[in-house]
This record gives C-alpha cells, structure tokens and sequence, in this order.
C-alpha cells in the first residue's frame, strides 16, 4: 500500500488561532488504495507455520486430535476421535469426515476436531486456510481459533475468532433458495450467558457454493483490528472499541463501538469493562473441526439434521494451512494490511457490543418530558417487534395522545432515544438522570381502551440504559400507585429513580421506557399513553450569549485570515449587530474565545446535552461574488482539538440563506456531540461561505447564543390564562363584536366569541408595538389553545381554521384546525397544538407574532359561538 501523508508545519500564532482545518479544508491524511492489488502477496508478510498436507499422515508434531462426545457445548451429535476414518492425509489434503456411528454409540456421528495448542499459537499475523466445504442439513464446518492461556477467564472473556464457518450448505429451502453463506465471527465480553459476538456473513460471487470447490478463507490480525477475506476480497473488519474523551479526560461515550473485555483490575481489584485490544492482544491456537447438528444448524434452514446427507460420510476437505508474521512490526502486526478503498466504510466495518459507557454527570438536575400532547423528536413512540406504527390519536380526556397496539405478533411497546430509530429532526439523546436520583422518578399516565384476548396477561413497565446494557422490568402493579390497568380509565404510574438504581438500572443514560403486557400475551390490547416524564427536579441550566445586540467581549468578533475587523452596525431590524465582510483573501469568521482575542475561557454545555441548542440569526447583506459560492457553519473546541462543520443550511429545514432577509439557524447539541463535538469546551463558532468563494459577501449576525430552550426562562407567553394578557386582547377582525369572557361550567373563565351576518375572523391580537419572539422556544415549542364549541355554524359544514401572523401580516400561516390534533365538536371542550417547528417550515417569522386566530372559513361562519381557555405559545 502506497499512503500519501501531508505533514505540518510549525503555523505561526495567527494561524494558530484559525483552529487549523478552520482556516483551510486542505489538512489531510489520503491513502491511494488503487496502488494496492489485494489479490497479490504483500512482501512483509513472512510464512511461519504451515502444513501444505503433502505427506501420508497427519502431522502430529503440529496438530492434535480432541477426542470427547461433549457436544461443542451447542448441543453437537458427533464424538470427536482420532480414527482414521475421520481424519486423513491423502491426494495433498486433510480430509475431515462426519460419518454415522455404529449402533449403541453415545452420539449418533463420528467426526474428527483438531487443534494447535501448544504446537502452534500466535498472537496477531495472516492465517490462511484453503478448504473445500461439506453439505447438507445438520452440517457444521469450522476453522476459528481459540485462546491458549485464558489470561482474561473462560469462554468467552478471552475471545474466540472464528474466521470461517458454514451451516446446511447446498441445502434448498421450499421456494428454492439454496444455502451458500460463510460467517465471520468474534465472541468475547462478559461470562456466560451475559457473552456477546459480532460478525458478518458473506456470500460468494456469480452463485458459486463454498461446497463445490475449494476457497482461501483468511483473517488478517493486528493490535486493536481483525480484517476477514474470502478467495483475497476483504468482506468484513472488526476494531477494539475507541473511548471517546473530553476535554477534562472524562469518558464521553466511544468514537467507534467494538469489541470489549471485562477483567479485575489490578490496582483496585474492581471488576471492570475494558475498552482496549483485549482480549485479543494474546496467543490463539488454530482449530479445524466438523461438527454434526448442534443448536446453530438444528434450529435454521430446514431444521434438524438429514440423516440422508451422512449416510456415506461428508468430508470438510482443507488444502493448506499457512500462519504469515508481519516482518514490518511482528509485535503488534501493523504494516502489512492487504486492505482497499472502503474497508472501513458501513458495509465492511461491524459495529461490535461494547457497552456504551456514560457520560460523566453533569451534577445538573433536568427533567425531561418524553411526550405531553407533543412528540419529542429525540424520543420516538416505537413498536419493537410487531411491525405496527404507533399513532398520535385524539383523546376525548387529553386530546393528543399515543396510541399502541399488539397484534398476532409478540412486541412491545414505548418510546426510545437510539440512533437506530430516531430520524430527522431529532436525534437520540439517552438521557442522564442521576442528579435526580434521590428525587426523582419515571411517571406515565396510561389508559387501556382494548384489553389482551388473553384476561391473564400481566402489563409490565420496563426501562433501559446505554443500549441496553442495563435494564430493569417491574409489573405496573408494582408502581407507587399500586393498581393495574382498568379499561377505560386514565391511571398514573410512578417508579421512583432511586429503587429503580437499586434493581440495576444505571440512571445515567436512559434510552428506552416500554409499557406492555407481557411478552406473547398481548395479542388484541391496544392502549394510550400521555404525559411521559422523567422529573424531580427545580431546572437550572448554564447559558452562553455570544452576539445579543452588543458583543460579548469574552468572545470577540473575528476574522481568521483576511486582515479585516468585524464591527458593530445599526440594522434596521434587529438593532445592533455583527458584521463581516469578505475581501479578495480566502477567511473564516465568526466568534473567538480563545486567548489572546478573547477570554481563554471555553463554555461547558455539557449540562445542556440533550436539549441544548447553538442558535443565531443570519442576514445576508451581499451575496459572495462567486454565484456557486455555498454557505457553512463550523464549531470548534479544546483549541481545535473536536471539531464539526456542516452546511448553514441544516440549521434552518435546508433553507439557504437569502440575500437581505433575516434567517434563524438552529444546530442541537445532540447532534454536534454525535457528530465528534467535544461540548465541554467550546470555544470558536463560525458561519462563512466556503474557503475561496466567499470575495464580495457581506453578512450580519445576532441572537447569537447556546443554551437550552426549554428551560423555565420566562420564554413563555400565555394569552389567556383565567383572563386575557393585558399586552393582548380578543378581538372580532371584521364583524362588528366585541368577544367576551364568560364563565364556563368545565374551564372557569373562557374567551368567548361571535359570528354575526358579516364575514370576520376572530382571536388575540397584540396591542400596538408589541409581538412575542418564540425564537428561543423553536426546537420543542408550540402554539397550544382549548376550544369548545357552543353552537355550531348555520352551515354546518364550514371548515374551521387556524391562522396565526407576524407582524405586519409580513408573514403568515393558515391551517385546517383539524391539524392541531382534533376535528371540532360541538358542546366538547378539545385540546389544539401546533408545533414552533412546523409553522417556521411553513414560512411563519416566529420572532414577532402578533396575532393568532381560529374562526370558520370566512363566509361560512354565521351563527358561531365558540370559547377558548388555556391559549399560549411554549414549551408545555
């Protein structure tokens, strides 16, 4: 392999304060894999051990025949002997053969195992097996190595590498498909039965089957990485997990998810998880086996084992065996990989199962509410194995509540914070409750509106961390409110953090609540569930103002490398701002804190993790001369030690900016942190147009900050709560009345209004001057109201509408009012919510609103009377 590496230079202190890959996309590492023939031998690799199978006998002085009727420990039905009938060297090969036994036998086959130990074991190199494979239903080939001094325990705690195995080869299931897999595979981690494996299948090319001639199966092994290949074509790569780290040494999570150990530390005599090479950084010896039936091949394919198939024997025949040390660094096996482009890419590269260590608590108690009538993007509702979806539904009680169902297929059901099955806008966001642990607790209110077929199913609640490295399952009559579910009835449950942590649960990276009967019991049960929290806490979260209509001086404006100074200007909007402009010499620019320019003093969000965004606003006064010229943000930390840049325009629904309008741009911290931000010290933000496009643009920027928009910061705004907001009033637009507050038998006070004969809309409308910036409340808020309708329109048909502007009408949005979650009807009050989120999509200026209305459609609305009660913009 030829690699290309571009060395740097000593910068000089200016560039230094660029943040390096800040000030220039060109500092990379680049490898040429199209000088590489993977197919050709690499000359570093130097042959030590072999066996060619050239002579009459199986060499004893390398291998070793494992003579027992144990059954592999799966549960195989053959004795391993050193017959001659099931092993022999013949024709240049070892022949290896499953034959059945004689009558009376304690297992039904004979075959052979042999092994190494002792005569040939290696830590790290190339090992290489040419083999033709047996057939048929039962049949188990394996050539995979084994620890030789367990220094990490018993199975699996010092590994197992199985570099090729096959099971029912050649055998066709009822529509034809016939069995051609190999498979990969490492075991290691934690004693059985909590033992873990990863590993990949693959496929031959043009329909060919390992069974029908001979193939080189190889695993390359070096310190920290083992790469798999077939006939040379590298299928699969597994690594030790990387630890991901802040800026204080603290663990953070892992930067790649492998394998894993757990051993006794030394020093403290701690059981504890291992996030290095281990377990294999030790000698393995080589195994060659063939076993018949077992728990692998019994249970897939067409199941059991054809008695058929052995009857005259199958014979797993091998070639060579060849072990190559790594001359280039036989210590740790680097220098020699036989690798090409994307070897580590998602289709190669295995995801292990590590567990996910926690992040260090931030100390800072938060709650979390996972749904209240509006979905978390971060925490989807989710339906784990049954294949339905669950819906958002209207409740007569709640209005917007989850719906779940189970149905022939067993599942269960909640809501989760993974990767896996969180899409955009959200992200996952495992959330840390361990400062609430003393007062804290898990809370839901369900209702069953379909009991399970089954009267007897028990309804179980069940949470679970780090992937589910911890869990903990508790019947919900087990909650503090110590009932079970009654159909029909909203009931509330609560499950305090603290017995939960006693049962096991680690609190501090929570990532799925489930409610569900029990497994394979549910089958007919559909329920609803709301307010879904995890809380306890008065909040207090940390807050960085960058740009709010005067500098902060901790964090300067700043021009990374074009000679130019940033200033303060009045805009006609927004008041005092930050501008830039861009000359003819290529720059970033944006916010500094490092020292000298600025403090030196970086901002910890860390306690702003899972609902903590980097949030400002943009103007562009003149466009970059370069018209393909395109737009990024970048956020550095630790003097450039993490860093992300991303296009400007995934923090504002892909819209890119525009030339003299003011433009809000939103990046959560989850998904900065989840992109290799280390948000424990950050300390440079830029917006920029791309290095070397950007000659001629000028731009503006305000509103700049990171904090949590969610928090209890007097963001909220409550048109009419028992009265109206005196900045406020209802208001009849066109028709001549005056709307009134009226006493209602359910809510107490309500607004209340009429449509006479003239066409009019009707709501709340802000007292001159004065609007609400929603600005802060973007990424969860919403636009929430009760509404009953007394008497219906003359036309009973007339749609209802929900509109809602900007000021100045400048902009604005109109709905059905069935999109807030509820069709009306009369004589029921019901609950609306429209979220921030959609209604900037959809082109609403949510920083000065100053009018909300709902009303029938205009013309149609004579003979309305309606109310409305609990009318506000936020977070609730």
């Amino acid at each position: 392999m030829t690699t290309t590496t571009i060395r740097l230079k000593q910068l000089s202190a200016a560039m230094l304060l660029c943040g390096l890959i800040g000030c220039d996309g060109d500092v990379n590492t680049n490898s040429d894999f199209t000088a590489v023939d993977p197919t050709a031998p690499v000359s570093d690799w130097q042959l030590v051990w072999s066996d060619e199978f050239e002579g009459n006998a199986i060499d004893t002085r390398k291998w070793t025949f494992e003579v027992d009727c144990r059954g592999g420990g799966n549960n195989e039905q053959q004795c391993y002997t050193d017959s001659p009938e099931n092993a022999y060297v013949s024709d240049g090969t070892l022949k290896i053969v499953a034959l059945p036994a004689e009558e009376g036998a304690p297992k039904p086959y004979t075959s052979a195992r042999l092994n190494t130990k002792y005569q040939g074991d290696w830590t790290y190199g190339r090992i290489e097996v040419r083999a033709k494979m047996p057939y048929g239903q039962g049949s188990w080939p394996a050539i995979w190595m084994m620890p030789t001094d367990d220094v990490y325990g018993g199975w699996p705690k010092s590994g197992e590498i199985d570099i090729v195995e096959a099971v029912n080869l050649k055998v066709a299931d009822e529509d034809g498909n016939v069995e051609s897999r190999v498979h990969g595979t490492l075991h290691y981690g934690r004693d059985w039965p909590n033992n873990v494996y990863s590993g990949k299948e693959y496929t031959l090319p043009d329909g060919a089957n390992p069974a029908d001639g001979f193939h080189t199966y190889a695993i390359e092994w070096q310190e920290g990485e083992i790469r798999w290949y077939v006939d040379d074509y590298l299928y699969q790569t597994q690594m030790a997990s990387q630890v991901r780290k802040n800026s204080r040494g603290e663990v953070v999570g892992l930067a790649h998810r492998g394998w894993f150990a757990e051993y006794f530390n030394q020093v403290t005599g701690d059981l504890e998880v291992q996030y290095n090479n281990a377990p294999f950084d030790q000698r393995f010896h080589l195994i060659l086996n063939l076993a018949v039936g077992g728990n692998w091949p019994e249970n897939v394919n067409n199941l059991g084992i054809d008695a058929d198939a052995f009857a005259d024997g199958q014979v797993f025949e091998i070639d060579y065996v060849r072990v190559y040390e790594c001359a280039a660094n036989p210590l740790t096996g680097k220098g020699c990989e036989t690798v090409r482009a994307g070897y580590k890419d998602a289709d190669t590269l295995v995801e292990g199962q590590a567990p996910i260590p926690s992040p260090p608590s931030t100390g800072v108690p938060q709650n979390l509410t996972i749904f209240a009538g509006t979905p978390n993007p971060n925490w989807p509702a989710w339906d784990c194995c049954g294949g339905s979806t669950p819906q958002l539904v209207e409740d007569d009680e709640r209005g917007n509540v989850f719906e779940f169902l189970v149905g022939s297929e067993p599942t269960v059901n909640g809501f989760i914070s993974r990767s896996a099955f969180v899409s955009e806008p959200g992200s996952a966001s495992p959330f840390d409750a361990s400062p609430l642990l003393e007062t804290g607790y898990i809370r839901f209110d369900m209702k069953v509106t379909s009991m399970p077929n089954n009267p007897d199913a028990t309804w179980l609640f069940k949470v679970e961390s780090n992937e589910g490295s911890t869990e903990v399952e508790l019947p919900l009559s087990e909650s503090l409110e110590g009932v079970a579910p009654a159909s029909g009835q909203w009931q509330t449950y609560t499950y305090p953090l603290q017995m939960l942590a006693d049962m096991g649960l680690d609190v501090s990276g929570i990532d799925v609540l489930m409610v569900f009967p029990a497994w394979g019991a549910g089958e007919g049960a559909v329920y609803l569930l709301d307010e879904v929290e995890i809380a306890g806490a008065d909040q207090t979260f940390p807050e960085l103002v960058i740009f709010d209509n005067e500098q902060n001086l901790d964090w300067p404006m700043w021009d990374c490398c074009g000679g130019s100074t940033p200033i303060e200007v009045m805009d006609d909007e927004q008041g005092i701002v930050a501008e830039f402009a861009i000359g003819s010499e290529p720059t970033v620019m944006g916010f500094n804190n490092r020292s000298p320019l600025g403090s030196g003093s970086p901002f910890d969000a860390s306690a702003l993790l899972s609902e903590g965004v980097v949030q400002f606003d943009v103007k562009v006064a003149d466009a970059p001369a370069n018209p393909d010229s395109f737009w990024l943000f970048k956020i550095e930390a630790d003097n450039a030690s993490s860093d992300v840049e991303l296009p400007l325009s995934a923090g504002n629904a892909g819209q890119e900016p525009v030339t003299g309008q003011w433009q809000t741009y939103t990046f959560t911290l989850q998904s900065l942190s989840d992109a290799g931000l280390d948000i424990s010290a950050i300390d440079v933000l830029m917006v920029f147009p791309a290095w070397g496009t950007g000659e001629g643009a000028v731009y503006r920027m305000n509103n700049v900050r990171i904090y949590n928009p969610n928090a209890d910061t007097g963001n909220n705004l409550v048109l009419f709560g028992t009265d109206v907001n005196p900045n406020w009033s209802i208001w009849d637009c066109c028709g001549g009345s005056t709307p009134t507050v009226e006493m209602d038998d359910e809510k107490g006070p309500a607004a209340q209004f009429m449509i006479g004969s003239q066409p009019t809309v009707m709501g709340f409308l802000a007292d001159e001057d004065v609007t609400f910036d929603a600005t802060a409340l973007l990424a969860t808020g919403s636009v929430s109201f009760d509404l009953k309708i007394v008497d219906l329109p003359n036309d009973p048909s007339a749609p209802w509408l929900f509109k809602i502007e900007s000021i100045g009408a400048s902009t604005e949005v109109e709905l059905p009012l069935s999109e807030g979650g509820n069709t009306p009807v009369a004589g029921e009050w019901q609950h609306y919510s429209f979220s921030l989120q959609s209604l900037f999509d959809a082109g609403l200026d949510i920083s000065a609103i100053n009018v909300i209305m709902v009303f029938p459609a205009w013309g149609s609305g004579e003979g309305a009377v309606y109310r409305m009660a609990n009318v506000e913009i936020s977070n609730n």
